[in-house]
């Protein structure tokens, strides 16, 4: 059974939904990160970068057991473990594997910047939020381009839609948006509509808007994240 070191943000959401959709048994190892469970000892052993989420694979590589940190790289390997979500079709798997670079490179980055500045930030900087929002809007531009030209982002439904899924989910709520990108709208239905999708946003949503108080934002965003451990 797979351990999943987990917290209810959009990374750690790309794992749950694989898990559900791939149907492998896994557990949970919740890690509050407003507590700053990122830091304990035994969690930097298996994400040095203090950053959910992690997994550990007892029956990883030659029946070992495997610890994976950084999401995209859990995708591939869990998709190759169970050859699901990824061609074997060197074009094919390349045109997935491109896509989530695109995601974790851009969408993750830009979008989590845009998220801070305007909501997090104890001061607010208007060319940081006017930044990261046009680049944002950018991004969703290449994403609704992209999906005007096929069903799902490489193909058939890969772990690129999976990995950009729970950053977008928020968009569904936000019709305005969504009115000037057709194709991202009927993609974010689709995907929505997956039971396994379902399944995987289920996992501790009740976590999902916690607010963080000022010790968590210290935690979060201060001091405590640039201690050298």
């Amino acid at each position: 059974m797979i351990e999943l070191y987990y917290w209810p943000t959009p990374n750690g959401r790309k794992i749950s939904i694989f898990l559900e959709e791939a149907n492998l048994d896994y557990r949970i190892v919740p890690g509050d990160i407003g507590r700053g469970d990122q830091f304990r000892p035994e969690f930097l052993k298996i994400s040095p970068n203090n950053r959910m989420p992690a997994i550990v694979d007892p029956e990883g590589p030659a029946g070992k057991p495997f610890s994976l940190f950084e999401s995209g790289a859990i995708l591939i390997y869990l998709a190759e473990k169970t050859g699901k979500f990824l061609s074997r079709s060197p074009a094919e798997r390349y045109q997935t594997v491109q896509w989530l670079m695109f995601q974790m490179s851009a969408i993750g980055p830009m979008f989590g910047q845009r998220w801070h500045f305007r909501h997090e930030a104890t001061e607010k900087s208007p060319y940081a939020i006017e930044r990261y929002t046009n680049e944002s809007r950018r991004l969703l531009n290449v994403l609704d381009k992209r999906l005007g030209g096929g069903q799902f982002l490489a193909g058939d439904y890969s772990i690129a839609d999976i990995a950009t899924y729970p950053w977008m989910a928020g968009a569904e709520r936000n019709t305005k948006l969504l009115a000037d990108f057709p194709n991202l709208k009927r993609w974010l239905g689709e995907v929505s509509s997956r039971p396994s999708v379902q399944r995987g946003l289920a996992v501790m949503h009740e976590f999902e808007r916690q607010v963080f108080d000022d010790r968590s934002r210290s935690v979060l965003f201060g001091q405590k994240q640039y201690e050298r451990r």
